[in-house]
């Protein structure tokens, strides 16, 4: 019965779940996993006054909420700006003696950050460690967004140091975080620094971090983009159409506008299809150099 009512959730059909659980349920022993998978299924779809409807619906039928209940309203609540709902439902657990778990106050610190609440969002924070949780590696990327949304890249960069002290990893998450924030505040020197720091650690960020950092440094001159696109195939990850215009654009820059056709085949060798910036950076580095014949030829 909840791998049929997933099958139907995960795919976002939610009319045809819960036609399925009101047709079915009597046959079966609905439990507390058969409401979260509902509540979850409603709560992707972005539907929180059906989540909300249903859950009040399950809980006059006698079934009682446990952690991951409330964790699925949360998040739904604070992905939708509306962190003060979210709160409620805290101190609602908190009532029931229904523990919140690491989890759900990470997705509060992050829903604090998307309401530019900074203050409550470090205040969470800190709380963590006096419910007998311990701060992990989501929970400093949370906090983390939230002051960068803030422009407070300073205390971000505070937090990276708390996390060196307590050994705790970086992942892509943080460094992206740092960059973007970087990026919107600091400039370029802070930017470099972070990037030299990340290498020194032998750090490889995904596809998407180094199409940025691409971009930024492509945007002043200041860096070689071919290594940073030349990083993407080191952690097993395949570039994408964004990073070859970045390189494209890059080359193009300084008239090697052979090199940037073959990026180009290098693309059709990888299924990798061309899109209207692919060709105007092009059509733009033919004009410059191989003139007329390279235009009508591409």
């Amino acid at each position: 019965f909840n791998v049929l009512l997933r099958a139907f959730c995960t795919q976002r059909e939610m009319k045809e779940a819960r036609s399925v659980f009101h047709k079915m349920h009597s046959f079966f022993s609905p439990n507390v996993k058969t409401m979260n998978i509902l509540l979850l299924g409603f709560k992707e779809s972005g539907d929180i006054t059906a989540m909300e409807l249903f859950y009040h619906e399950m809980v006059r039928r006698g079934f009682k909420p446990n952690s991951a209940t409330y964790s699925i309203r949360i998040d739904a609540f604070c992905k939708k700006g509306c962190v003060g709902d979210g709160l409620r439902l805290l101190e609602e657990m908190e009532r029931i003696n229904c523990l919140p778990t690491l989890e759900t106050i990470t997705t509060l610190i992050h829903g604090a950050g998307l309401a530019r609440n900074t203050i409550k969002a470090r205040q969470l924070f800190d709380e963590i460690p006096k419910r007998n949780l311990q701060p992990d590696i989501g929970a400093y990327n949370a906090l983390m967004s939230s002051l960068t949304r803030s422009r407070d890249v300073k205390s971000a960069m505070k937090l990276m140091d708390e996390m060196d002290e307590r050994h705790i990893g970086h992942d892509n998450v943080t460094y992206h975080t740092l960059f973007f924030g970087m990026m919107r505040s600091n400039g370029i020197e802070g930017v470099i620094e972070l990037y030299n720091r990340m290498i020194q650690r032998n750090f490889v960020p995904k596809t998407r971090t180094v199409v940025m950092l691409m971009k930024f440094f492509l945007a002043r001159n200041t860096i070689e983009t071919r290594l940073l696109f030349d990083e993407i195939p080191k952690r097993n990850l395949h570039p994408n159409i964004g990073a070859y215009n970045a390189l494209m654009s890059s080359l193009t820059r300084s008239r090697d506008s052979k090199s940037a056709m073959e990026l180009m085949d290098e693309m059709d060798e990888r299924h990798i299809g061309h899109d209207n910036v692919t060709y105007h950076t092009l059509f733009f580095g033919m004009m410059r150099s191989n003139g007329i014949v390279g235009v009508i030829e591409l």
